[in-house]
């Protein structure tokens, strides 16, 4: 558990520093970017399709572990706008909420036996 720790937050360090810099040299013109791609049927946009289901996994699953409650559709919205850089730093959280248990992390408390 401590290593996935330290990877959570070494990806929340890194997907910060990352986006900062991105902003600070292009803006937050993300939207047109990333759907032109897809748009134009390019290897960067066959990525973003592949990313943007991901990401759609990654907020179904943060709102069933609420069990689609008012909070757990935000959660959810908030993972798929948010990728990484809401779910890293959600699992890190979490898991110290759930003492380590994976499968309390994975499933909810209220989930588990």
């Amino acid at each position: 558990m401590t290593v996935f720790r330290i990877l959570l937050g070494i990806f929340t360090i890194a997907i910060l520093l990352f986006t900062g810099l991105v902003i600070q040299n292009h803006g937050w013109n993300l939207f047109p970017v990333f759907f032109g791609d897809m748009a134009a049927m390019t290897w960067a946009g066959q990525f973003n399709f592949d990313f943007m289901c991901f990401l759609t996994l990654s907020g179904l699953w943060l709102a069933w572990r609420h069990s689609f409650s008012m909070v757990g559709i935000i959660l959810g919205i908030m993972g798929f706008f948010g990728g990484i850089m809401f779910l890293a730093p959600y699992l890190l959280i979490m898991s110290f909420k759930s003492n380590g248990d994976m499968k309390e992390l994975l499933l909810g408390d209220y989930r588990v036996d």
